[in-house]
């Protein structure tokens, strides 16, 4: 799954460890068992106290502290104060009046203080990653701007609106908590129509299976690439990620830059498909090759998959490399995609055997798992800027959230098969993928180092979702070569990366053909120069080359074959 940017990095270093796994099994386990279980007290939480407990001297020089820090901000002495990207205490009160600067000053003095009796207490990577989520989210919660009671956003809305405010914050909280995700509206739900605003680059759908719609799109170029690139959204969300708005679709820029575009649309799934696993979803893409190979009279495709579904990518990749078919590939693009699920990040740290047990056995009851659980755990992730600031912004000031498309496709939950639930997990759970033949896909071991066609891997630097450095431990893994992309923002902002956006750089290794990823991405990030910019004009570059030369544009789309059935964006992605 995906969303906005931020995140923590994981070292480099591979592990050992057989109950590690990633940050998308996190959001697969806690959406199947409820993300407040988090919250309790753990072996986890033991350990930090019994690691301060052995430290009493450093416990007591860090509450010295706290207490003389205390005491000179109730005497007005204290120099702490917000960094200066602090959005929360942005407005003139928190600093002009004495009461509340000094509230401030307390709670940055407190939160400072518990964050560094973490790190003293010297715990392992897993239980350091667990205590940090509870006590993060513990700091966030407790931040004064939260406080109704003191909020000067919240008292200054109540009086420009004569309490109205108050009342509309009261019922948006009531609305959120009446239904899952119970957690603040990020967006109205009538903020965009798919089709409409959303998803609107011209197009058909030219296959349509039980699992997935296949769209192509029409060219805008007199003349295209004659090799197609067939792109692979995530399982757990909808495939207009890749066709926001206009001006900010991927696709439509591809398009546009002369590139046969294709994407899969997956099927939201009910209990009836209870039995979809990994091969199922695997047999849609190479079928989906098949088809586009096809309409485009091309010996070969390019293939660029985000997230869950850069996974099981690969693991077709490998399958085609296994068959003897991995000249229908021309080239591989994976976008925040984790397949060396070692020490993953936060995310990762978090689920153990015993709770991917609990996990699948939850979704197996049902048979799917549901999208709405998977945005409160992703939510909980990022409570800072996904539930307190939204709860300050909608119950305290009593607003309606801005339209933002990114948002809006984020609460365009889907459902999760309970067979592909269990696949990822045990999947990950094994770091399977980073052990040759460990795994298969429809029937042929996976072997990653197999895949010696050329790739290109993007990361997001803020993503807090699947680490940069997680990422980047696949050009260690493919057999080709890799071309690496770090982009700015998080998991999702760092896909829509519009050339437009003025703020947008990337990094990349100069001149790379891939043979100079070094094994440690720190080393990396010192080689890698700063390119202003997208990086979707490097990649479409990079692409072309890949892509076999141009040919005058089709005359319509589909084939003979393979008829165009709808107009884009199909009837799959209205699934609700």
């Amino acid at each position: 799954m995906t969303a906005p940017p931020d995140a923590r990095e994981a070292g480099p270093g591979l592990s050992a460890d057989p109950d590690a796994a990633s940050a998308l099994d996190l959001l697969l386990s806690d959406a199947a068992l409820g993300v407040a279980r988090r919250f309790l007290p753990n072996a986890s939480t033991l350990r930090f106290a019994l690691a301060l407990a052995r430290r009493p001297a450093v416990v007591a020089q860090r509450t010295g502290s706290l207490a003389g820090e205390l005491a000179r901000v109730a005497a007005g002495r204290s120099a702490i104060a917000p960094a200066r990207k602090d959005r929360r205490f942005a407005d003139p009160a928190w600093s002009g009046n004495p009461l509340l600067s000094r509230a401030v000053q307390a709670y940055l003095a407190w939160a400072g203080t518990v964050e560094a009796l973490l790190a003293d207490a010297d715990l392992d990577w897993r239980d350091a990653e667990r205590m940090r989520f509870v006590l993060s989210n513990l700091i966030d919660a407790a931040a004064p701007s939260n406080n109704p009671l003191i909020s000067p956003a919240g008292w200054k809305a109540i009086i420009d609106s004569g309490g109205l405010s108050a009342l509309r914050g009261l019922r948006s909280l009531a609305s959120d908590l009446s239904a899952a995700p119970r957690v603040p509206a990020m967006v109205a739900p009538d903020a965009f129509e798919v089709g409409i605003d959303l998803a609107v680059t011209p197009g058909a759908v030219v296959a349509r299976s039980d699992i997935s719609e296949l769209i192509q799109y029409e060219p805008v170029t007199p003349s295209v690439y004659r090799y197609p690139l067939l792109i692979v959204p995530p399982m757990i969300n909808k495939y207009y990620i890749t066709d926001l708005a206009p001006g900010r679709s991927m696709i439509e820029y591809l398009v546009g830059q002369g590139h046969q575009v294709f994407v899969l649309s997956w099927r939201n799934p009910d209990a009836r498909h209870r039995d979809w696993d990994l091969d199922s979803y695997g047999a849609a893409i190479a079928t989906a090759l098949g088809t586009v190979r096809s309409i485009c009279r091309a010996p070969q495709a390019s293939v660029s998959a985000l997230c869950s579904g850069g996974i099981a990518t690969a693991m077709v990749a490998a399958h085609l490399s296994a068959a003897g078919k991995l000249g229908e590939l021309a080239s591989v693009c994976l976008g925040v995609t984790v397949l060396d699920q070692a020490q993953a990040g936060t995310a990762a740290a978090m689920i153990d055997r015993r709770t991917a047990a609990l996990a699948m056995a939850a979704s197996r009851a049902r048979g799917y798992l549901d999208g709405h659980a998977l945005a409160e755990v992703f939510a909980w992730l990022r409570p800072g800027d996904l539930i307190w600031n939204y709860w300050v912004n909608n119950y305290l000031q009593g607003r309606t959230p801005p339209p933002f498309d990114i948002l809006y496709w984020n609460a365009d939950t889907t459902r999760l098969p309970a067979a592909v639930h269990r696949d990822f997990i045990e999947l990950a759970l094994a770091n399977a993928l980073t052990k040759p033949d460990e795994a298969t896909m429809l029937g042929s071991p996976v072997d990653l180092s197999k895949i010696d066609i050329d790739a290109y891997v993007v990361a997001g630097i803020a993503d807090h979702l699947c680490p940069w450095t997680s990422c980047y431990r696949t050009t260690q893994l493919l057999g080709g070569s890799t071309r690496f992309v770090l982009s700015t923002s998080g998991h999702i902002a760092s896909m829509v990366n519009p050339p437009a956006n003025p703020k947008a750089t990337f990094q990349t290794l100069a001149g790379t053909t891939g043979a100079e990823n070094p094994p440690d991405p720190q080393v990396w990030l010192r080689s890698a120069q700063t390119v202003p910019g997208s990086w979707w004009p490097d990649y479409s570059a990079w692409l072309a080359e890949h892509s076999g030369g141009r040919q005058d544009r089709p005359a319509g789309l589909g084939s003979e074959d393979f008829r165009p059935l709808q107009a884009a964006p199909g009837s799959y992605v209205l699934d609700r």
